[in-house]
């Protein structure tokens, strides 16, 4: 990278210099490294390498790292700078100008399902060479930086881009509004820029872990230093504006309501099974309230994919007639909640296109467990919630759910309830009532039990997982996951950043 990094001196411009390095930096984002936070032992190893070669290069590279690094690469990037410009290693011109730059204006093109903004903000470099004055605008190098945010990932940051060409690119941005229903395209304050901004990478950074690539474009990582470095760039001060159609949180009262006024609608009037309609409706209602920021009557062709062939299959356990009623309820649902809306005739009729061409595909994302050979009644003890993507880790913990032990029937004996799941392990560990140590070994096996019934974190059941899969022994994987639990305590974050970097399970000694 120091080696690459000769290419900056001969770049002529700020602008050029700190994409170049971004793209340095984006090389190693989203990654992880075992034993160790990746910013730290390669971003952070970085600058200590290019503090100790005090070449015009390592120089450049370090006055662009304390711009777009994190904040302790930065603040040892700027010292490591600083001593070496002291000791007067020759530098190009533009590098005091790197970062020095101010916003002009902000804007947000929408279209007009709610499904994503485009929010585009320029910036231009200020004038280094004279005292700082807020009021005054910047001078030259106008440039857009460009970042989608996808409300169906949860309001992610999906992609990112720069464009010198701004005024070219406000005219496309423009010409494709006029007079198409299907996009808006309006100015936004810095400073919602920045809320909106800020949340939006946020999610993109918390969506990753081992093992869960991050959804977003190829070239975000290549951006993303710049972005993070623009936004703080950007005036603080205001709330995330909310996405188009949101709405006053609905509570259960209101969301029941909701679900009573559309099985009385027009739209739902030919729907032959009402019982498995209703459940079909607040399992929409719910997906919108709680995937969709609070948003049940939005409906688009994504929305509707994702619900019906990614959320439903991985999430909720259906009944056989709800499985066959799921696709025409969600047809219904679009005529029901797309005139409330105001999306417009042409979103309506491709919105029912989708639903109809998942349909056929719904049966085969959607699989009934008992389709497997399992009893429909143990897995409705296992997911009292029904909560469909909690069922192998569920099992996991209570492998023992069906038949006598100890004349206790275990059928009769629920997992969600803490003094049946006690009993349930104590007859889990019947071969070690000898062990001086039971009661607290159980306790601790209570303590996992509980966590990987209840998903917290995630990391623990992706742990297991990978060492189930290597061919460890179940007991195995609940002692190295108890061993973890017990050493480090009551610290989420590190409890996260332990679980994430068990590869396997090492050889007795």
């Amino acid at each position: 990278m120091l080696l690459a990094a000769r290419e900056l001196l001969a770049v002529r411009s700020p602008l050029d210099a700190e994409l170049m390095v971004s793209d340095m930096l984006g090389a190693w984002w989203g990654e992880r490294v075992r034993g160790g936070d990746i910013e730290q032992v390669l971003g952070e190893g970085l600058v200590d390498y290019a503090a100790k070669e005090g070449t015009p290069a390592a120089l450049t590279l370090l006055i662009a790292i304390a711009y777009l690094g994190t904040s302790r690469q930065a603040a040892k990037a700027e010292g490591a700078a600083l001593a070496m410009m002291e000791s007067e290693v020759a530098r190009p011109r533009w590098a005091d100008r790197v970062g020095a730059v101010k916003p002009v204006a902000c804007y947000v093109s929408r279209d007009a399902y709610g499904d994503q903004d485009t929010v585009v903000c320029i910036f231009g470099y200020r004038d280094t060479t004279r005292p700082y004055d807020p009021a005054s605008g910047p001078n030259e190098d106008r440039h857009a930086l460009v970042v989608v945010v996808d409300y169906n990932l949860r309001g992610m940051a999906r992609d990112a881009w720069v464009s010198s060409h701004v005024d070219k690119l406000l005219e496309q941005a423009r010409e494709e509004a006029e007079g198409n229903p299907m996009l808006r395209f309006e100015p936004l304050e810095p400073q919602q820029a920045r809320a909106l901004l800020e949340i939006a990478m946020k999610a993109t950074r918390e969506s990753g872990g081992r093992g869960r690539p991050r959804p977003v474009s190829d070239s975000y990582s290549a951006y993303h230093a710049f972005a993070r470095a623009r936004v703080k760039a950007l005036p603080p001060g205001r709330k995330r504006p909310a996405p188009l159609y949101s709405e006053a949180p609905y509570s259960r009262e209101r969301r029941a309501m909701l679900a009573a006024e559309f099985l009385a609608s027009d739209a739902a009037e030919h729907l032959s099974d009402p019982s498995a309609a209703s459940r079909c409706a607040d399992h929409i209602i719910d997906y919108g309230c709680d995937q969709d920021f609070g948003r049940p009557l939005r409906v688009s062709p994504t929305k509707c994919e994702t619900f019906l062939l990614d959320w439903l299959p991985r999430k909720v356990m259906l009944s056989p007639a709800e499985q066959e009623a799921m696709p025409h309820v969600l047809a219904a649902w679009v005529r029901f909640a797309a005139p409330r809306m105001g999306l417009p005739e042409q979103g309506v009729r491709a919105t029912l296109d989708a639903v109809w061409e998942a349909t056929a595909k719904f049966t085969e994302a959607y699989r009934d467990p008992t389709t497997f050979g399992l009893d429909r009644a143990l897995v409705q003890r296992l997911l009292p919630d029904g909560d469909l993507s909690a069922l192998a880790r569920r099992a996991f913990a209570f492998p023992l759910l069906e038949g006598v032990q100890d004349n206790i029937i275990l059928d009769t004996l629920n997992p969600a309830d803490e003094a049946d799941r006690r009993i349930l392990l104590e007859i889990d560990h019947a071969d070690e009532r000898g062990r001086p140590d039971l009661q607290e070994h159980l306790a601790w096996h209570e303590e996992i039990a509980a966590r990987l019934w209840d998903g917290d974190p995630p990391q623990l059941w992706e742990a297991a997982q990978r060492l189930l899969d290597l061919g460890h022994d179940r007991h195995d994987v609940l002692h190295v996951l108890i061993e973890i639990a017990e050493r480090i305590g009551d610290h989420p974050d590190e409890l996260i950043a332990a679980l994430d970097d068990i590869a396997d399970i090492p050889d007795s000694p």
